[in-house]
């Protein structure tokens, strides 16, 4: 299959900001930028941004509370407070978080409507259109459709989808990655792989979305081991192209039982999401290889590698030992992870005792 959808305009390189400060004019005279509280202030790139909207004339209002993981009640405050401000278009920078939630401000600032109508992805009003900045290389969130929130009442995270929050354009500027801190590179780089992966071994997974797997995997097979050092400008670079890469290709296949696991151990355990799905990686590929040998031999052949033990050994060099779960937190999250409608997309289907399995596989069971 060739079907593929990715309106996304993707403009990459050192200083791309100031190079295409043209596009900003094109979306009107107000913006509201999203953000976090710290990074995009220290790594240079809301500076950048400030500067081009002062250079043209274009009002805007700094919203610089986003959290990790923020909450549906978090982005529904954010956005009465842009409903104020009456924005043309959203300014997202950083991380998955503010980028996420820019998504759902984008949302709501033009509709008035409850959690149930933010989820269901069809809305009255057109969301205001989209610029995103990525100031991490993993989520890949400047080039896909969805919106990840934390759902506090049900102790999970949720996914908006929906085709009218592709933001517009995605400026990609590895310079804004340079002062990461290494962990937070390798979670960050590990959230790409398994972006990359999941879509790759995805039931919806294409010809098209499969070209761009491929080619994130192989930047990543040769980039992630040089995490644990230090990277130059051109690994970061790199990094960035695969982690948009990847995120074309869940734009397309969605993700797997993967994340659906993965969402409970960062709501209950606070484990980082890229690292949370790092945890699972090994076990998971082990599963699909029951099924999928010579699938999984491709993967690790574009990865470079020969075993799926080599992987788990990359996997726990970077991320470290297993960690523990209870048995009370293991059946827990065997029914969460059913919660999910990303475990459709998990081929072959897994069932209970397969969940458990890759759980109590990845984990130290007490």
């Amino acid at each position: 299959m060739l079907n593929f959808f990715m309106p996304t305009r993707v403009l990459c390189g050192i200083d791309c900001l100031k190079d295409h400060s043209n596009v900003f004019t094109t979306l009107g005279s107000r913006a509201f930028i999203v953000t976090g509280k710290k990074s995009s202030a220290q790594n240079g790139s809301l500076n950048d941004v400030r500067f081009i909207l002062e250079q043209n004339n274009i009002h805007y209002t700094l919203y610089n509370e986003i959290n990790s993981n923020p909450s549906i009640q978090e982005v529904q405050e954010a956005a009465k407070i842009a409903q104020k401000t009456n924005p043309s278009f959203i300014i997202g920078i950083g991380g998955g978080s503010p980028l996420d939630a820019a998504k759902a401000i984008a949302i709501l600032a033009k509709n008035n409507i409850d959690e149930k109508q933010l989820f269901s992805g069809i809305y009255n009003q057109p969301p205001l259109p989209i610029i995103a900045i990525p100031t991490t290389a993993g989520t890949g969130s400047e080039v896909t459709p969805y919106a990840v929130l934390t759902d506090n009442l049900n102790e999970t995270k949720k996914s908006i989808n929906s085709p009218a929050i592709f933001p517009k354009v995605a400026f990609l500027d590895a310079k804004y990655t340079m002062k990461l801190p290494q962990e937070i590179t390798i979670n960050t780089a590990i959230d790409a792989l398994s972006h990359a992966l999941e879509g790759y071994l995805s039931a919806k997974a294409t010809e098209t979305s499969n070209i761009f797997a491929e080619k994130a995997l192989k930047i990543l097979g040769k980039v992630l081991p040089k995490t644990l050092g230090t990277l130059t400008l051109e690994d970061r670079v790199e990094l960035l192209y695969a982690s948009m890469l990847a995120g074309v290709v869940i734009s397309q296949t969605g993700t797997t039982a993967v994340h659906a696991m993965g969402y409970s151990l960062t709501f209950y355990k606070n484990i980082e999401h890229g690292k949370a799905n790092g945890l699972l990686l090994y076990q998971y590929l082990s599963f699909i290889n029951n099924y999928q040998h010579e699938l999984i031999n491709k993967v690790l052949s574009l990865l470079n590698m020969q075993t799926i033990t080599d992987f788990g050994v990359l996997l726990e060099t970077l991320l470290g030992p297993k960690t523990s779960l209870s048995r009370n937190e293991l059946s827990l999250f065997v029914a969460k992870t059913f919660q999910s409608p990303n475990v459709s997309n998990t081929k072959p289907l897994p069932n209970r005792q397969d969940i458990e399995n890759i759980l109590k596989n990845s984990f130290i069971i007490e």
